[in-house]
């Protein structure tokens, strides 16, 4: 193959950005191909009766020349679209869509041209809003040291021990070591069997009702515990069901008060409790900063997506909404749910999801065309770290991590993407004027649909 091919191009429909066009290659040009690629491994096969490199093209069409045409006839249909494309500068968003009209068989014959369909939509042209104009307002927060002093009860909690508690009776707060085996009707079910377990009262790890009911039990006891599953329990057959459960209550231990100072520092990892409160302190703002983030970000995107209005590839949308779709189905199949529990209607929730969608897909097209314009690009290093810190995820199979992505360029690009995505944001960022609010912590943190209903 080179960059002579001889066709035919008749664009046979232009409507917005869907374009077609019917290739042509003549019989005589697709017959030179075809004899010059036979001529070409006449050196490397072996015929009855003929000596290496003597076998007629004749010959050789008969024995190979379905599978060498078949071959060929993929490398043209690739080549010549490709060029029917660069030649008008015309830039796809998706791969085409290539449809074969001519027989194969009536091709090898000789005499026919070689015909196929070219379907492509385009990628849109459009202009880059003005950004320097834009002003944003970013919530920020600090953290005080109330909230430090609060992770670092929860920190100590986490590292609380318990002991026998010495009068032998659960209190709220207390560690009980359990078996319990509940049923409905009397018949026992799925996940309501359990033995050596150990639960803390009050912690709201058990279904409502069953924590408060041990409060005053003793190692021996065997209460029967009544509750009542909340109506909406994930688990669709036990939802708003009565249930008991035959308990057996092998310990009672109390909590261990935990002495918050530069001892309980060092089993943290640290030399003295100001310097743990002073890492506590760190990792929590950087926490803040990365919600602050986050809500520029996306006021950011809302304003990129309201500022730019044009046709977006059909094909890229259809896509896009297939695999939001598709997450949809898969997060109610693992709710327990179906679509005709949800308050909208199919109709309704699939528009909706169209709409994110369009917006993903327009908002993938405009921080592209601002990278494009501004020479911003991921670097390999920084696929390096992302791919380095995704295998560690994985202990183990680090190794086969780093080749799947190497070997996968689908799976390389969707590493790059989100990175490439950050970097055009940040540079957008320091474009537009920026005003920093001072909120709450809980406002910080307060979902953004939360906000908008």
């Amino acid at each position: 193959m080179n960059g002579r091919l001889k066709m035919q191009v008749t664009e046979t429909s232009a409507e917005g950005l869907y374009r077609e066009f019917q290739i042509t290659i003549p019989a005589g040009e697709l017959d030179d191909m075809l004899n010059s690629r036979l001529d070409s491994i006449k050196d490397r096969v072996n015929l009855k009766g003929f000596r290496p490199g003597k076998v007629p093209v004749e010959h050789l069409k008969k024995a190979y020349g379905k599978q060498v045409l078949g071959e060929l006839i993929e490398e043209t249909l690739t080549e010549s679209s490709q060029k029917a494309l660069e030649e008008r500068s015309l830039r796809p968003a998706m791969q085409p869509k290539i449809d074969l009209t001519s027989n194969a068989d009536e091709l090898l014959d000789g005499g026919k041209d070689l015909e196929f369909k070219v379907e492509v939509e385009l990628m849109p042209e459009f202009e880059v809003m003005e950004l320097k104009g834009v002003t944003l307002e970013r919530p920020v927060a600090e953290v005080d040291e109330k909230a430090v002093a609060e992770q670092l009860e929860n920190l100590s909690e986490s590292q609380r021990s318990y002991a026998p508690r010495e009068d032998g009776v659960a209190a709220d707060g207390d560690q009980v070591t359990i078996d319990f085996d509940g049923s409905i009707d009397g018949v026992a079910f799925d996940g309501g069997r359990g033995e050596g377990m150990a639960l803390v009262l009050g912690s709201g790890q058990f279904i409502p009702g069953f924590e408060e009911q041990l409060i005053g039990a003793k190692a021996g006891d065997e209460p029967e515990v009544k509750v009542t599953f909340p109506a909406d329990y994930p688990v669709e057959e036990l939802a708003g069901k009565e249930a008991v459960f035959d308990v057996k209550v092998h310990a009672v231990a109390a909590p261990v008060s935990v002495e918050l100072d530069d001892e309980f520092a060092k089993g943290m990892g640290m030399e003295t409790l100001d310097a743990l409160k002073g890492a506590i302190k760190g990792r929590m703002q950087q926490d803040f900063d990365t919600a602050s983030r986050g809500h520029a970000k996306r006021k950011l995107l809302d304003v990129l997506d309201d500022g730019h209005k044009f046709e977006l590839p059909k094909g890229m949308v259809d896509a896009e909404f297939q695999a939001i779709w598709q997450q949809v189905l898969q997060d109610l199949e693992q709710r327990g749910k179906k679509i005709e529990d949800e308050a909208d209607s199919e109709k309704e929730m699939r528009d909706e999801y169209r709409k994110i969608a369009e917006r993903r897909v327009r908002l993938g097209l405009v921080l592209a065309e601002i990278g494009n314009q501004n020479s911003i690009d991921v670097t390999q290093e920084e696929l390096g770290r992302a791919l380095s810190q995704l295998s560690r995820q994985y202990p183990g199979q680090e190794r086969e991590v780093y080749e799947y992505y190497q070997q996968n360029m689908g799976a390389m690009a969707q590493l790059r993407a989100p990175i490439f995505e950050d970097k055009v944001v940040d540079f957008v960022l320091e474009l537009v004027e920026v005003t920093d609010t001072t909120v709450s912590s809980e406002d910080l943190f307060k979902d953004p649909e939360d906000e908008d209903a």
